[in-house]
């Protein structure tokens, strides 16, 4: 990162006047060059401060698309906090954190992927007592603003000026409560964030990212709008994720970095195979986000010669607590890495962290005291140990969450939702761990009365409900009784031990 670069507006001033025509981010449709990023950021970011106020908060519901750079870095120079919202959620979600974020203004695509975002916000906007502007991107914006409207009005003032410790990105995740929790980062958490990227991840100027992962999530923001700006890359977007597609997106724009998932990386190197191609330009793929097979990081690793394969560990509170092994196969495929610019210490077995990159705080400050300890430490409810080379490896997770291709799911929203359902009597749900996704969703039911709900019926009534699809069960078992101790907790480790045991016997 420049030095003088004291916030994400200042490092796109100065890409602007050092290389105007450098690309920075390129989607399917188009690209934007510094000038150009900076040129509609400028104009985006006077066109919010005439409809609301410095610090308010801007939320975007769009794929991977570079219009999504613009509404990022404007929201920024106009001193506002953006808030990314996975375009899998649905009115359910989407409510609530819209409500509970008092979101200003939110971009969405008129529809994508089949589903109509433009209706869908018609629908939660009328239930919220103070609604946000809804502004459409892309296709036909109806009663609603279009996202061109916008950037035909007067740029004239000034812009304020910004505090590098002031909140400029709120991310939405998965809690144990069963109410996502508001995640706040600051100009400050994100820069040394992305400092540490380039000094571990071999990020130099003119290597480009590929970003299948969702801009909503912490990693895909930050490959996607950070590090083109902060460390000199550039980013190729992808909206949907397809393996093929993606090795033919590396091999023409000469990609040297990447970052996702198990699935990802799994689907990246059949797809390489298939292809015949080794990727001879990528240099480092960095795999998380939920269980990765050593195996595979091996297989990866000895396939793409040229490149460093390597597990790392993080969490959107405090992510990249480890930066991986880029220089030992077996620590990259055994451990999830040692720690960069975060503290690690074990509490009971338990993963506790702080670092320059962490959260500022969570929105709610209710969810500080369950979540630090007396010196400051995250809670991230896994568990793990400490190599004596100082490696960290995880081992379990403390913490009712399930983690399914990326994605958190808390399974006492799911829970609380299903138990509704008047064929169900009690209901746990469990992460059963699978090769390809990291985890599946297992709903262990005790039924009211024959027939069960089985998998179909359980996705109807929760996707009747605005429930995201993603959070659906994968898999239903009967139980007559669930286990439980004498103060009436369901047991879920008995039960995920005992699923785990049937799925091992073909069930």
């Amino acid at each position: 990162m420049k030095s003088g670069c004291a916030t994400l507006a200042d490092a796109l001033r100065d890409a602007a006047h050092a290389t105007p025509d450098r690309i920075l981010v390129r989607d399917d449709e188009n690209s934007l060059t510094c000038a150009e990023l900076l040129d509609q950021a400028t104009t985006l970011a006077h066109a919010l401060l005439e409809r609301m106020a410095v610090g308010s908060v801007v939320s975007f519901m769009v794929p991977n698309w570079r219009e999504a750079a613009v509404i990022y870095l404007g929201a920024t120079l106009a001193g506002m906090a953006v808030n990314p919202i996975l375009p899998s959620l649905r009115d359910h979600e989407l409510a609530f954190i819209l409500s509970d974020a008092d979101s200003r203004m939110i971009f969405i695509p008129h529809t994508f992927a089949g589903h109509g975002y433009a209706a869908m916000l018609d629908r939660v906007v009328a239930g919220l007592p103070s609604p946000p502007q809804v502004v459409v991107v892309r296709g036909d914006a109806g009663e609603h603003t279009a996202f061109a409207d916008l950037f035909r009005e007067s740029t004239s003032g000034t812009l304020p000026p910004l505090d590098p410790e002031a909140t400029r990105m709120i991310l939405y995740t998965s809690g144990t409560t069963g109410r996502p929790k508001g995640v706040l980062h600051s100009h400050d958490s994100l820069n040394a964030l992305i400092t540490q990227l380039g000094e571990h991840w071999k990020i130099e100027p003119g290597d480009t990212f590929l970003v299948p992962s969702p801009i909503a999530h912490i990693g895909g923001s930050i490959y996607a709008f950070e590090c083109p700006l902060l460390l000199g890359a550039e980013a190729v977007l992808m909206q949907r994720w397809d393996p093929d597609a993606a090795v033919a997106l590396m091999l023409a724009h000469r990609c040297s970095h990447m970052a996702g998932a198990t699935p990802f990386l799994d689907g990246l190197l059949a797809a390489a195979q298939r292809a015949g191609t080794r990727l001879p330009d990528l240099k480092v793929f960095i795999c998380g986000g939920a269980s990765v097979p050593p195996s595979l990081i091996r297989r990866a690793a000895d396939y793409f010669e040229r490149a460093l394969v390597t597990r790392v560990y993080g969490s959107t509170e405090v992510p990249v607590t480890t930066v991986g092994s880029l220089c030992d196969v077996d620590r990259a495929a055994d451990t999830d890495g040692r720690p960069g610019i975060a503290d690690i210490r074990l509490v009971d077995g338990e993963i506790r962290t702080r670092g320059p990159q962490m959260l500022t705080g969570y929105l709610h400050p209710e969810d500080n005291r369950e979540s630090f300890d007396e010196a400051g430490y995250f809670s991230t409810g896994d568990l793990g140990r400490l190599t004596e080379d100082g490696y960290l490896v995880v081992t379990g997770r403390a913490k009712d969450i399930i983690i399914r291709n990326g994605e958190n799911i808390s399974p006492k929203e799911v829970e609380d939702i299903l138990v509704t359902h008047p064929r169900i009597a009690e209901i746990a749900i469990v992460g059963i761990p699978d090769i390809r996704t990291g985890e599946r969703a297992c709903a262990a039911i005790v039924p009211t009365a024959p027939p069960a709900p089985d998998v179909t019926e359980l996705r109807e009534f929760l996707a009747d409900r605005g429930v995201a699809k993603f959070k659906a069960p994968e898999n239903v078992v009967l139980f007559e009784a669930l286990p439980k101790n004498d103060a009436g907790k369901v047991l879920k480790h008995k039960i995920k031990a005992e699923l785990t045991g049937t799925q091992r016997d073909g069930l």
